[in-house]
């Protein structure tokens, strides 16, 4: 280089290391010693931001070292070279290259750290993130479809948080049992149900001063919802089976691949709890929204399998490379890292051409489309079709009546015998009583006659109107003005079918002094379906 050259190197030099970076300045003709992990490549002089390829994959092969470029003027272009974080001119303060270079090399420790690889915008948010969220104690909820990194993104969490040296643990939500998750959580005492020999401490208490991470908490029972809720208001819980209280200092961070708001409308998700847990959110983009950092992902993976398992690799061509991008990667970063491992493990002797990529990948719609399929907001339903809490509330009116559509058909049934048959089945609507001779109409000349049907006989006999003499021609015992049979079953005209059915069963709970059991047996109906009755009629007591 020229003397004034020179003098920008060493004076970008000394910038970069007031900033407390190690520095490498080279041009694009220089070779690559080894060097340790941490560092800052610069690379100076250059005409073109393509010239430094060959240097910058022996960077990215022995360190992944980050790398800025320095060039002539009109050298700088965008988008930047593969490889490439910034591109300055030569004639760009030093102060201010030092400063940019210092945030790049801190996001890179980050990413070590965290595992997440990339450089798209989405990922330098979530990253940016990860470092305000991580000094504070409040509660985190990671949002992201399944294979976006969610567990790397709770762990940088915990390493950068002052709970570093404590506990982390992670709990799949979804690969519990209801029964067995909250055992798992919180711990149960000895007894406390069948095959409980000894007590156990649960994960709250293993995590104690450190951090828990809830991966799929949208999968979480409704009950083990209202114990999360108090730990995380109380700080504070029973184990299953115990009375003490125990007391435990643990920061939560949830994951979910749905969307938990969702869940609330639909009653699946306690709201408190919702809002209990969105305190701090983080959002991961699933990879089909960010194919720039592909070809980062590919050559991550590769380094990481070859190392493990020894095997040579002799990289991937353009053509295939750019079919990877292309790709809709229902799986996310999971999905194209078990591609990468059966290409580095089948690996043909050669580069990877596109015959060598599987099928699914070269014609994803061969297999079909395996994306999530997101719930349609409720907003966005517009007036064509009914929302998605339409067809919920639809679905589940359905399932309630379900139970009550037997007991509709038997009662048509016995209405369809009342009408055909000289005598009415009267045992069958829900009392006591077997059977009665038809009863005639009310006169109009009396303000609606009262008809009792006695509970022995069965037969139904009007009762003259209050006030008529003792003696008068049919009237029956236990007309008003003589004491009244308690197994009769009165009936009145204008009385509605259900007011019929809880004199019935009132009759029939008292036949039996209370016992539900013989009393469904003698009204001919099942117990849950008299169960239910009552409740409805309010006659538990």
């Amino acid at each position: 280089m020229s003397t004034p050259a020179l003098d920008r190197a060493g004076r970008l030099r000394s910038a970069l290391e007031a900033e407390g970076l190690r520095v490498e300045l080279v041009t694009p003709s220089e070779e690559i010693a080894d060097r340790e992990d941490g560092g800052l490549l610069i690379l100076t002089g250059g005409t073109a931001p393509e010239a430094p390829a060959p240097l910058l994959l022996q960077a990215r092969e022995r360190a992944e070292l980050p790398v800025i470029a320095v060039l002539e003027a009109g050298a700088v272009e965008e988008p930047h070279a593969p490889g490439i974080e910034e591109i300055f001119p030569e004639t760009a303060p030093p102060s201010e290259i030092g400063l940019i270079a210092r945030r790049l090399v801190e996001r890179h420790r980050l990413q070590e750290i965290t595992g997440i690889v990339g450089e798209s915008d989405a990922i330098r948010e979530a990253l940016e993130r990860v470092v305000q969220i991580a000094p504070v104690q409040s509660t985190v909820l990671i949002n992201g479809e399944s294979g976006t990194g969610k567990e790397l993104i709770a762990r940088g969490i915990h390493a950068l948080s002052p709970r570093k040296h404590r506990p982390f643990i992670a709990v799949n939500v979804a690969a519990l049992s209801d029964t067995l998750l909250e055992s798992e959580l919180f711990g149960h005492e000895k007894g406390a149900f069948t095959g409980a020999v000894d007590s156990r401490r649960g994960l709250f208490e293993l995590a104690d001063k450190g951090t828990i991470f809830l991966d799929e908490i949208g999968e979480m029972p409704l009950a083990t919802q209202t114990k999360l809720l108090r730990v995380l208001e109380e700080r504070e819980f029973a184990r299953v089976g115990g009375e003490k209280m125990i007391e435990v200092d643990v920061r939560i961070i949830g994951a979910t691949n749905q969307e938990l708001r969702r869940l609330v409308q639909l009653g699946d998700f306690r709201k408190d709890l919702y809002y209990r847990l969105n305190v701090l959110r983080i959002e991961l983009p699933p990879l089909r929204e960010r194919p720039e950092d592909i070809p980062r992902l590919v050559h991550h993976f590769v380094r990481e399998i070859t190392e493990r398992n020894g095997r040579p690799f002799y990289g991937i061509s353009p053509e295939g490379m750019q079919l990877l991008r292309e790709h809709r990667w229902p799986g996310n970063v999971r999905e194209l890292r078990n591609l990468v491992e059966s290409m580095v493990v089948l690996a043909p002797g050669r580069e990877i051409r596109p015959s060598d990529i599987p099928d699914e990948v070269r014609s994803p719609g061969r297999g079909g489309d395996l994306l999530p399929a997101p719930i349609p907001r409720a907003e966005d339903a517009g007036g064509g079709g009914a929302s998605r809490e339409q067809m919920e509330f639809i679905f589940r009116t359905l399932v309630d009546l379900r139970m009550d559509v037997d007991d509709l058909r038997k009662e048509f049934d016995r209405y369809q015998r009342q009408i055909e048959e000289p005598r009415w089945p009267a045992a069958e609507i829900g009392g006591p009583v077997r059977s009665v001779e038809p009863v005639p109409p009310p006169s109009p000349a009396i303000d609606g006659p009262i008809w009792e049907v006695d509970a022995e006989s069965g037969v139904a006999l009007p009762i003259p109107p209050t006030g008529a003499e003792p003696g008068a021609e049919g009237r029956p015992a236990g007309a008003p003005g003589a004491e009244v049979d308690e197994g009769a079953v009165v009936y009145r005209p204008g009385m509605t079918m259900e007011e019929m059915e809880r004199e019935a069963i009132v009759a029939a709970l008292r036949e039996v002094d209370g016992n539900r059991r013989k009393a469904a047996e003698l009204l001919g109906i099942g117990e849950r379906t008299l169960y239910r009755k009552i409740r409805k009629f309010e006659l538990e007591d």
